[in-house]
């Protein structure tokens, strides 16, 4: 440190002797993160960054590298930073000198004094053991063959986990690699290797130089894996997955999806596919559901691994996903954002072409209906929240560049994008997102040259849209104002309100209004307009004289981003004549209003299962009754936290339920979809011990659901499901089970059954294993268990550490980082839907000051949530 402030500091005094106003750089802070401030300093001085990366894996815990970076350097005053995480470091050379090692386990520092302005060679020898919680070079020891398999995640910034680099997304650079691997492995990269040298126990593979990546697009993944090639596309398709699990994967859906997106966006974009070949891999342990890795795309195991024939819920989630990463491809990884500020684009941008491929390109052509009942519901209950901001946020470091990835992020991003397109026109839109890419390829882009193409190619300021959409938070809410006369709508106006007196923003936004009229056939559309309003108040004046509605719809087709408030009259019809509603997105939509409306305590929960049971049975529309189901499992669970006080309640309306979707689930005979999710919805809702029992009996063969094909995914769900309730036997029906199924998704199951029991000896020790951060397990099984230690109904066992965990919260945040963070902070906060458990909460907010931004956030979402279940109790109870 002394020696950096001195050089930096001789540097500026030389600066300023000759007339020069230019500061040298300021010192790097000494910590694990980078600042935008830092990056942006390094950037300005560093171009044209190349990378020769050289590696040997031997499947141990450790694995060892050299890193040869090339670069300019426009200004050699000052010290430079290389981004390298918690290696030994064995040698380090500059421009052909060995120098002295300065490295303090998070980056190594090169003395201004061996650097020259030009052109700079740094190379750096060093050891590293592999990463265990799915970032940097992640390494897995399968359970079942002691095989051994490594994939690399880099974002948001992780390369350096893996290797000596500049570990900002704006300083793009290329890639050559050679790695040394054991003699049955593959290695896949960005780049098809241009050789393979048999060394007898290993192989030697070689690659050859990338196009410009930012670091975190790019990656290596090696290990015995599972090869499936298909050349039936315009580029090469691969699909890798591990050996004791390739039975599960159906390559011929990969390949089918894979080939429809890449002929859909080579179209839309009018810009081909720029990495060659399309790898895609099936990886362990994973943190997410998917990363866009540039040419070798990564997928968690745990959503696209069925050991049973995939339902179309599963396929549409798997063309959805592989979509979604395909359009990170051209944006994100051809142009990419500056700083990490810029990554709510890259997602909300994938998220909406993603759905829009999966629509126009795959028998899925209803996905943007599973978008509004997925995706954009989440939005907008995040939008609600006390934790809600803006689209575009800033990011102070690299240890921020997570804390606003949510559904806003994603979601209501995407959703913008869907209503820009529609203020624009399709083509319109369609040619400014391609004169961006043109124009940015292999560079990086901010916002504003992404609006700006927009707006060039409509001829129009997009600043005002901009201002009111991106940079401002909450989410409005619109309500038809209409009165009628003689049987016609004597007015009409559209009315806009503001999310709070905080977030007064009203916006433009363009949307359909219909109107309906109840006939002896059903609800029929007797009118539909499209309406571009902003303001608080909006005349329509174009519906004046229609015929008087029964129900009005002011967003109809869901075009715009709004929250929808349905007038008295709207809100009877809906809730008395759901199953008289034919068309699914428009029913989707009013079941919707339904659930917003009890979530607000407005509509008391037991209205809505009212309307559950006399409908849901007769839904035909597969989506939707997902939707259905999905609310109906959270409508349990607020039962579940309500406690005694709701105790009657539950007992009488659960069995109703629980028997509603068993009986469901055996008339969907002969529709495999059908069935299989009215039957997951009944192991979601048993509870009860004659539904437990019907478990138990459906796992044993005692008792057939005919057409129901219980296979090992099912298995282990029923066995957990019956040790969470702690049904006679459960545990010995777990041993069992862990016997038949000694694979990784098998021993994860088990963690799952294992620490839902409702036993506190159980919690307890599972709590420990959690708390301790050098634990042997891997964090695979260690979120599980945070997932799965106190469901909702165990409120009283959760209560017994809920001190503990609230008293040591801001300790182990400290301790324990971010990605550990993320699944503690939100699976392992008490609320026990109380008056007396909100308060406790507001105290720990009172009192706790040095929370991450992150963990914070989810301490204010649990208050904010709590206090929802106390106020829909509340309503319930009157």
């Amino acid at each position: 440190m002394k020696k950096t402030f001195i050089a930096a500091s001789i540097a500026l005094m030389l600066a300023q002797l000759h007339g020069n106003a230019i500061a040298a750089p300021a010192a790097r802070a000494e910590n694990a993160y980078l600042s935008q401030q830092d990056a942006a300093a390094r950037s300005a001085r560093v171009a044209n960054v190349d990378y020769t990366l050289d590696f040997t894996l031997t499947g141990g815990e450790r694995f060892s590298g050299s890193t040869t970076l090339q670069f300019d350097l426009n200004d050699a005053s000052a010290p430079l930073t290389i981004d390298l995480d918690k290696a030994t470091v064995h040698s380090v050379s500059v421009n052909g000198k060995v120098v002295p090692t300065q490295y303090n386990q998070w980056f190594v520092t090169i003395a201004a004094a061996d650097l020259v302005a030009g052109r700079n060679t740094v190379t750096i020898s060093y050891e590293r053991l592999h990463s265990t919680n799915g970032e940097g070079l992640h390494r897995m020891v399968d359970p079942v063959d002691q095989r051994v398999y490594t994939y690399t995640h880099f974002e948001p910034a992780a390369a350096h986990q893996m290797f000596p680099s500049f570990d900002q997304p704006d300083l793009k650079g290329t890639y050559a690699i050679t790695v040394s691997v054991p003699a049955d492995w593959v290695v896949s990269s960005t780049k098809r290797e241009s050789g393979i040298e048999d060394l007898g126990a290993t192989r030697r593979w070689t690659f050859p130089r990338t196009k410009r990546l930012s670091s975190y697009n790019f990656s290596m993944h090696a290990g015995p894996y599972k090869v499936w090639e298909d050349g039936s596309a315009k580029y090469p398709m691969r699909l890798f997955a591990r050996q004791s699990v390739a039975k599960q994967v159906a390559p011929q859906d990969w390949f089918k999806y894979t080939r429809q997106g890449l002929a859909f966006f080579d179209e839309y974009f009018g810009l081909p596919y720029q990495f060659e070949k399309y790898d895609q891999l099936l990886v362990p342990d994973f943190l997410y559901g998917a990363m866009e890795n540039a040419a070798a795309v990564t997928f968690a195991e745990g959503g696209f691994l069925h050991q049973s024939e995939m339902t179309a819920a599963q396929r549409q989630s798997l063309a959805g996903v592989i979509m979604h990463e395909m359009a990170h491809q051209w944006f994100g990884d051809l142009v990419t954002m500056k700083w990490w500020n810029g990554l709510w684009l890259n997602e909300s941008f994938a998220s909406f072409m993603g759905t829009l491929a999966t629509a126009e390109a795959t028998e899925f052509t209803n996905a943007w209906q599973g978008f509004y009942s997925g995706g954009k519901q989440a939005a907008y209950v995040q939008d609600q929240r006390v934790t809600t901001h803006a689209i575009e946020t800033p990011v102070p470091s690299t240890a921020n560049a997570f804390d606003n990835i949510d559904a806003i992020t994603y979601s209501k991003g995407a959703s913008t994008l869907k209503q820009l397109r529609h203020l624009l026109g399709e083509e319109t839109f369609r040619q400014g997102v391609h004169n961006y890419l043109v124009k940015y390829s292999y560079q990086n882009a901010k916002l504003d040259d992404f609006i700006g193409s927009l707006g060039e190619a409509a001829k129009r300021d997009l600043s005002g849209w901009t201002k009111q959409w991106l940079y401002e938070p909450g989410v409005n809410t619109i309500a038809a104002d209409f009165s009628c006369a003689g049987g016609k709508i004597k007015q009409f106006t559209l009315r806009q309100s503001a999310a709070s007196a905080a977030m007064p923003t009203l916006r433009e936004q363009r949307v359909q209004i219909a109107l309906f009229k109840l006939t002896p056939q059903g609800l029929a559309l007797s009118k539909n307009l499209a309406v571009t309003y902003q303001g608080a108040a909006t005349k329509v004046a174009a519906l004046q004289g229609a015929a008087c509605p029964d129900l009005v719809y002011p967003n109809y087709q869901d075009w715009g981003y709004a929250q929808v408030q349905l007038d008295a009259r709207s809100f009877a019809t809906a809730q008395a004549n759901l199953s008289k509603v034919a068309d699914p997105m428009l029913r989707s939509m009013l079941w919707q209003s339904l659930w917003d409306s009890v979530r607000a305590a407005q509509l008391p929960l037991d209205d809505f299962l009212k309307t559950v049971l006399a409908n849901a049975p007769a839904e035909k529309d597969y989506t939707l009754l997902g939707d259905v189901t999905g609310k109906l499992r959270m409508a349990k669970a607020y039962l579940d936290e309500m406690g005694p006080e709701v105790a009657a309640y539950r007992n009488k309306v659960l069995p109703q339920l629980e028997q509603m979707a068993y009986k469901a689930s055996v008339a969907a005979q002969g529709d495999n979809n059908f069935q299989r999710r009215w039957f997951g919805t009944f192991l979601g809702l048993a509870s009860t011990p004659a539904a437990l029992a019907q478990l138990a009996d459906i796992l044993s063969g005692k008792q057939v659901v005919p057409g129901l094909n219980v296979g090992q995914d099912l298995r282990w769900e029923i066995v957990t499901r019956l040790n969470r309730y702690a049904y006679p036997g459960a545990a010995a029906l777990l041993a069992a089970e862990q016997t038949r199924d000694p694979s990784d998704a098998g021993q994860l199951a088990a963690v799952a059954a294992t620490a839902v029991q409702p036993d506190a000896a159980v919690k307890t020790e599972w709590l420990g294993k959690i708390h301790d951060l050098q634990t042997k397990l891997p964090f695979s099984k260690v979120r599980k268990a945070m997932e799965n230690l106190y469901p909702a109904e165990q409120r009283a066992l959760a209560e017994q550490t809920a001190a503990q965990r609230l008293a040591t919260l801001a300790q182990v945040d400290q301790s324990a980082g971010p990605v550990f963070m993320r699944t503690y902070a939100n699976a392992l906060l008490p609320t026990a839907c109380t008056p007396a458990s909100v308060a406790r909460l507001q105290t720990v907010l009172d009192q706790t000051k040095t929370l991450s931004a992150g963990t914070m956030r989810s301490l204010l979402v649990a208050h904010q949530e709590d206090q929802r279940c106390v106020a829909i109790k509340q309503k319930l109870i009157k």
